[in-house]
């Protein structure tokens, strides 16, 4: 029993007021342990199946992302402690340098109060997605300081979290898992426009990811320059590859055109020439 209590005494590093034993160094590792163990006690439980609804995947993400980075703080502060260095003596004895340094790092500390926010206020969470500054991408991660997303092209996109607190975001995911999207499209004056409609319900409604025939709709919208101007409406759950949805319905819509001999015209200018008599 001494043996071990000298082992534990032993000094490894001596500086000033600082001493580093191995009991030090034991610590510390217990410390570290109980830290990952606690953290992944919390993502079990968080994560385990639940049968209710309300606590989604996104949710029990954001909640571990919060809990990790207070956790893990914590854990810093009792390993400094443990080697003996006052956490409430050096953030006072760094005061200046911090806000030397916050100024520096005023667009990275927007960043990560922008991540806090997301993380604690759920509005976005994992898969939602999202269009930003005219880019539809599917959230991969929510990080601290940024986020990650993929685009359409299957190219992952890492986004500072500020722009997404601070700018128009659209979340095709937030309200329900399928959204409302449209189709226009023109055809020649004099076309049977019951015809037309009946043709764009159809043209839609045949495609697989189109969900909800009674909610599928055709409307005529305008009187344009050369031509008559429809609209067809339709629900889908296929958010984030909804341009080859739309591609798909495209191709349906102009194959029954053609079968119906339903032309889609192009602008037209007249030209007349007036000749000068002399």
């Amino acid at each position: 029993m001494e043996t071990i209590k000298e082992f534990l005494e032993f000094e490894l590093i001596s500086l000033d007021h600082y001493k580093i034993r191995v009991y030090t160094l034991v610590t510390i590792l217990i410390i570290f342990l109980i830290t990952k163990l606690i953290l992944r006690l919390i993502k079990k439980t968080l994560f385990r199946k639940r049968k209710i609804n309300d606590f989604d995947k996104g949710n029990a993400y954001a909640l571990f992302k919060i809990f990790r980075y207070v956790i893990w703080v914590i854990a810093i502060g009792l390993v400094l402690e443990t080697i003996g260095i006052k956490v409430t003596v050096l953030v006072a004895g760094s005061a200046a340098l911090l806000v030397g340094v916050g100024l520096g790092l005023q667009q990275t500390f927007n960043d990560v109060i922008s991540g806090i926010i997301l993380l604690s206020e759920k509005s976005i969470k994992i898969d939602d997605i999202l269009e930003i500054d005219g880019d539809v991408v599917k959230m991969q991660s929510i990080g601290l300081r940024t986020s990650k997303g993929l685009n359409t092209d299957d190219i992952s996109i890492i986004i500072p979290n500020s722009l997404i607190t601070t700018n128009k975001v659209i979340n095709w995911s937030h309200q329900a898992k399928k959204t409302r999207f449209r189709i226009d499209i023109g055809v020649a004056y004099g076309t049977d426009t019951e015809l037309v409609i009946k043709i764009l319900e159809e043209s839609a409604f045949e495609h697989p990811d189109i969900s909800d025939r009674e909610l599928t709709e055709a409307r005529l919208v305008n009187f344009g320059n050369s031509s008559l101007d429809f609209q067809v409406l339709f629900f889908s759950k296929n958010i984030f590859r909804i341009n080859k949805v739309k591609s798909d319905i495209r191709r349906i819509i102009n194959k029954k055109f053609t079968e119906n001999s339903i032309d889609i015209p192009f602008p037209q200018m007249d030209l007349h020439l007036k000749s000068k008599l002399y």
